[in-house]
């Protein structure tokens, strides 16, 4: 074992919120599990006008501003009340799908990122997760108190015993504020945004239209006011308009290790702003639902019957006056993975244009797109921080001294770090694809650990870092599990293990196997007997990956506020 002390017995877990009901089509293809924390999880898709459309940088594709804010849109997972359903008789629960609208097109926009022929593409997403349906309840009512679970023991300072709830008053939740990586959308991280949201958190999953994603659709208001018109010299324009990923120009693959050129910092860091400016807007929506204003949000939302990218459901039957009130709007989390932890990064480091927000997560952050303290603003890191790496970037030698480079930084502002990397996992080991893909990554990426034991590593990492860094009110008889991963004791950052290290070529994208034909043999032949030595899911089901290791060694631990690194 690795940890400093037992772990808590934090497996005798609450029992999980109610999920919707699997339709018949959705056991034909590839699907996400249920959330394991005590609420129930409910999903809402909003796109509204910005306040001041605008462009950003002069970087332009086919004579046009390609960085430009319209709209912005984001899906909002938060703890629900999935009784609301079943107190109207006869109405079934409405699930988003995962892949988002319009799904044929959106398949092309993935084809279009990976320079892939979009005929295969398309073809194999309609045979997997074309109708994969993510397991929440649409547009539920937002939960009215507490989960039904005892208080138990937590590491945070603040004792979750002494805290009470006053009587007569409905829960204030926490927020958390998502930003997702290159290809990424609002819907490609629903298992960790979800897994946060069954334990008390709102998280609002941005889909940035900054060109990182893989394609998104952008409704055009009825007022027609745009940074600039969508098609030079159109004479029947379109209700919308697409953006797909941006290559930077001359410099296509800035994000391989092995570029010459390295990244191209114009373009990302005008990306970074575009990103922290839809943040701004997306909490400024969040911030109109917390003060009454829902009907606002419900008529100038965009993702409704009829409009690019929208399901006929829209934002109909949300109880927008239960929404007044119950959100913590201070202290609030940034959080994000790959590019989106480069944007968290400089949003914890901009604390005057962000006062929000209290604290991050960094899920396995591109640290080479990450500015440096001075290039974007005088200031500098001071809010505790949490980094979750992959095992497959830990070996990428450039981009860990740049996530040390951070660390360092928020330690000598004063703030509270830790730094870990999860063993047997890569890059994608953190989204969705690892979990509908889990064959394709064992495969070709070499990840090693169960992909959903990757992700509740990372959310119960995260929550109990949170745990320790967030204000009282904010954990008011929370119940999260506490598997003391962050009590994991400091490896030696000299020392790093070399035994899944690839070759040069590979750096980054994935993991080397020794002996692989045999082990993959040996996995096959002896999984069941290794059952008993695994951590499991909520049902008690062993998550045996091609490579195991006992809970509380599941993780490297290279930076902690608790002990000196050696």
């Amino acid at each position: 074992m690795e940890t400093e002390e037992p772990q808590d017995a934090g497996n005798q877990r609450q029992k999980p919120g109610r999920s919707p009901p699997r339709t018949f089509r959705e056991h034909l293809f590839h699907a996400l599990p249920d959330y394991v924390g005590p609420y129930s999880v409910g999903v809402m898709e909003i796109e509204v006008p910005v306040r001041e459309p605008r462009t950003f940088s002069r970087i332009k594709r086919n004579h046009m501003h390609a960085l430009r804010m319209d709209t912005v849109l984001f899906s909002v997972f938060y703890p629900c009340d999935a009784s609301s359903y079943a107190s109207d008789k006869g109405k079934k629960p409405s699930k988003a799908t995962w892949l988002p609208r319009p799904r044929a097109l959106t398949s092309k926009g993935y084809a279009k990122f990976f320079s892939v022929p979009h005929l295969p593409v398309t073809a194999y997403i309609a045979a997997t997760t074309m109708f994969t349906k993510l397991p929440a309840f649409r547009n539920a009512k937002l939960a009215g108190s507490h989960a039904d679970a005892p208080p138990r023991f937590s590491s945070s300072a603040h004792s979750q015993d002494t805290l009470t709830e006053e009587d007569g008053q409905k829960t204030k939740f926490p927020v958390i504020l998502f930003s997702h990586g290159l290809g990424g959308s609002r819907t490609c991280y629903s298992a960790i945004c979800g897994e946060m949201a069954s334990n008390g958190f709102i998280v609002v999953a941005v889909e940035h239209r900054d060109g990182s994603g893989a394609r998104s659709y952008v409704n055009i208001p009825p007022c027609g006011k745009l940074a600039s018109d969508p098609k030079i010299n159109d004479p029947n324009p379109k209700g919308y308009y697409k953006v797909d990923y941006i290559f930077p120009r001359d410099n296509a693959q800035d994000t391989s290790p092995h570029n010459a050129r390295g990244v191209d910092t114009e373009l990302r860091h005008a990306q970074i702003e575009m990103r922290m400016s839809e943040i701004e807007e997306a909490y400024y929506v969040l911030e109109l639902l917390n003060n009454g204003r829902g009907s606002w949000v419900y008529e100038n939302n965009l993702r409704k019957k009829g409009n690019a990218g929208s399901s006929s459901k829209g934002l109909e039957g949300v109880d927008w006056p239960d929404w007044e009130g119950r959100l913590q709007l201070e202290n609030v989390t940034a959080m994000g993975h790959s590019f989106g932890g480069a944007t968290t990064v400089e949003i914890i480091r901009q604390s005057d244009r962000f006062p929000y927000i209290g604290q991050g997560i960094l899920l396995d952050t591109w640290g080479q797109a990450t500015p440096k303290s001075g290039e974007m603003t005088h200031q500098s890191l001071r809010k505790p921080l949490l980094a979750v790496n992959s095992e497959a970037f830990m070996h990428w030698p450039e981009n860990f001294k740049a996530l040390n480079d951070i660390a360092k930084e928020t330690k000598d502002g004063g703030a509270s770090c830790w730094m870990m990397t999860i063993k047997g996992s890569t890059h994608l080991s953190q989204t969705d694809f690892a979990i509908l893909y889990p064959m394709w990554m064992s495969i070709f990426m070499k990840t090693m650990v169960h992909p959903r034991r990757a992700v509740y590593l990372t959310a119960n990492s995260s929550l109990e870092f949170l745990s320790r860094v967030l204000p009282p009110q904010s954990i008011t008889r929370n119940s999260w599990v506490n598997e003391g991963i962050l009590k994991t004791k400091i490896h030696i950052a000299d020392k790093l293990p070399v035994e899944h290290r690839p070759n040069d070529k590979w750096t980054a994208s994935r993991l080397r196997i020794p002996n692989e034909l045999r082990l993959r043999a040996t996995h096959w032949i002896w999984r069941r007997s290794r059952a008993s030595t695994v951590a499991t899911d909520v049902k008690g089901k062993p998550l045996i990956g091609l490579a195991n290791y006992a809970p509380g060694s599941e993780v490297w631990m290279h930076i902690s506020p608790t002990r000196q690194e050696p």
